[in-house]
């Protein structure tokens, strides 16, 4: 399988932030895998012990209900029913060990090099920010001199008050 059947980008976009994890949902993850939704949860659940909660946890109603709120899934029927399964990027390395099958590889290597690009993007999303920020201090720290300065501009500007002194001879 080559990268260009699933781009990096269209794995991205189904990694969800769900309880301050990145996953995906199982739905997600049996398109990918080419097997049906019920025969990767089973797969799952006859190795329930290779699947920590840290690697693996059902989403309860209210984490459904922002989903759809989200427009993150159409509505709860797209679920198919079952609460889902999401699934950490540890357990979805764990997935390969379960769908033992070459396409279980192709695709799990695909969404590893996913979310590694997803940290990346991350990363370089914070060094911005704290550049950012950086530039915000450095201004605020010579605000009082941009200050003075426009004063002073302003009142080189502004006609002077007063009587002007005439220039030339007087007769007296």
């Amino acid at each position: 399988m080559s990268k260009s059947l699933i781009p990096i980008e269209s794995i991205i976009s189904r990694i969800l932030i769900i309880r301050n994890q990145r996953v995906i949902l199982d739905k997600d993850l049996a398109q990918l895998y080419g097997v049906e939704t019920r025969v990767l949860k089973q797969a799952v659940k006859r190795n329930i012990k290779r699947f920590p909660s840290d690697f693996m946890f059902t989403l309860n109603n209210k984490e459904i209900n922002n989903l759809v709120s989200q427009n993150v899934i159409p509505s709860k029927s797209y679920l198919g029913g079952a609460k889902p399964f999401v699934f950490t990027e540890q357990g979805v390395a764990m997935l390969s060990s379960v769908l033992n099958s070459e396409r279980a590889i192709e695709i799990n290597i695909l969404i590893m090099r996913a979310f590694v690009k997803l940290r990346e993007i991350i990363s370089s999303h914070k060094k911005v920010e704290q550049k950012i920020k950086d530039i915000e201090k450095k201004l605020g720290d010579h605000e009082d001199q941009i200050l003075q300065i426009i004063q002073i501009i302003n009142e080189l500007i502004s006609p002077p008050h007063g009587e002007k002194k005439r220039i030339g001879f007087i007769k007296e």
